[in-house]
């Protein structure tokens, strides 16, 4: 039997539970929502993840969610724990304690708001999570987001499908260089749908060379969008064919986005947000002590006999 038939089985065979009570044991339950807080500008979260804000009893946040939705938006007397993860620095929270986090508060009766940056389920670990929930019979809400590659192709100015241009968008990631074989490069680097690569900046200058390799044509622009909807986004545009002659070996704030194709060459005629060239960091980086000196303003008041794993806290 195969993982997911057994992991399927074992859910059908589980007695479910109604939001607010498990109907077993009579004990209060509580409610997990999954919700995307957009790509970086706050205006752009939806009012159903507003709504939902503003009633739950704890937050839940990834590092790439807008300081001011989370001091703006949300209940005042809400618990705040930050489980930043980026690129596996150090620092990073490990996806078994951000699951242990949403059974630990979720089961004991709160509404419990899992805010993601972008799209709550675009590269966003949301599997690990849905399973954790199912396993434990605790109810759950989806709610999409804006995904990043949509707010950076808008406030870039880049259309990701146009007519003329590309009919046909992929959203990729290449933050390891062996994970895509040769018949696929060979496949990115002849079509012409448009590529949006996620978390894939540091890795570009092998990105180019393995497209150029495989024959992209000359026709087809490449831009990275720093910091994308946020005041710092700055946007790098040229051919593919000139980017390493160029710009080889540059370094990009997080998160970055890139997209390549036809399209890409339309951000310089119809660009309308002014670049930013700061390189200030509009999503704190994460750090060992980001999480604590985040959540410690929150929880003062709470028990000191309650366990918080956030960030790099080990499991207790």
């Amino acid at each position: 039997m195969s993982e997911v038939n057994q992991y399927n089985n074992e859910l059908s065979n589980q007695s479910f539970r109604l939001a607010g009570t498990d109907i077993s044991v009579g004990k209060p339950v509580g409610k997990v929502i999954l919700a995307g807080a957009g790509p970086g500008d706050p205006e752009l979260l939806t009012i159903k993840a507003l709504r939902y804000l503003q009633k739950a009893d704890v937050v839940i946040t990834d590092r790439l969610v807008s300081e001011e939705i989370l001091t703006n938006y949300m209940r005042k007397d809400a618990l705040l724990l930050s489980v930043g993860k980026q690129c596996s620095k150090e620092g990073s929270t490990p996806q078994s304690h951000i699951n242990d986090l949403l059974v630990e508060h979720a089961g004991s009766g709160k509404l419990v708001v899992r805010l993601k940056g972008g799209d709550a389920s675009i590269f966003s670990n949301i599997l690990d999570e849905l399973r954790t929930l199912a396993t434990h019979q605790i109810p759950y809400e989806i709610i999409p987001g804006i995904t990043a590659a949509l707010g950076a192709a808008a406030y870039a100015a880049i259309p990701l499908t146009a007519r003329g241009y590309s009919t046909a968008v992929r959203f990729l990631t290449h933050y390891k260089k062996d994970d895509l074989n040769e018949s696929y490069w060979k496949d990115l680097a002849q079509t012409a749908d448009t590529l949006v690569f996620y978390m894939s900046s540091d890795p570009l200058d092998h990105l180019v060379e393995n497209l150029l390799q495989y024959g992209i044509g000359a026709d087809k622009w490449l831009a990275v969008i720093e910091q994308a909807t946020t005041p710092l986004q700055h946007v790098y545009n040229c051919p593919i064919h000139e980017y390493l002659s160029s710009k080889r070996g540059s370094h990009y704030v997080s998160p970055t986005l890139i997209i390549i194709g036809k399209v890409a060459a339309l951000h310089e005629p119809f660009q309308w947000l002014p670049d930013s060239h700061s390189k200030e960091n509009y999503f704190a980086p994460v750090a060992v002590s980001q999480a604590a000196s985040q959540v410690a303003s929150r929880t003062e008041k709470q028990s000191t006999s309650k366990k918080y794993f956030y960030a790099d806290s080990p499991k207790t």
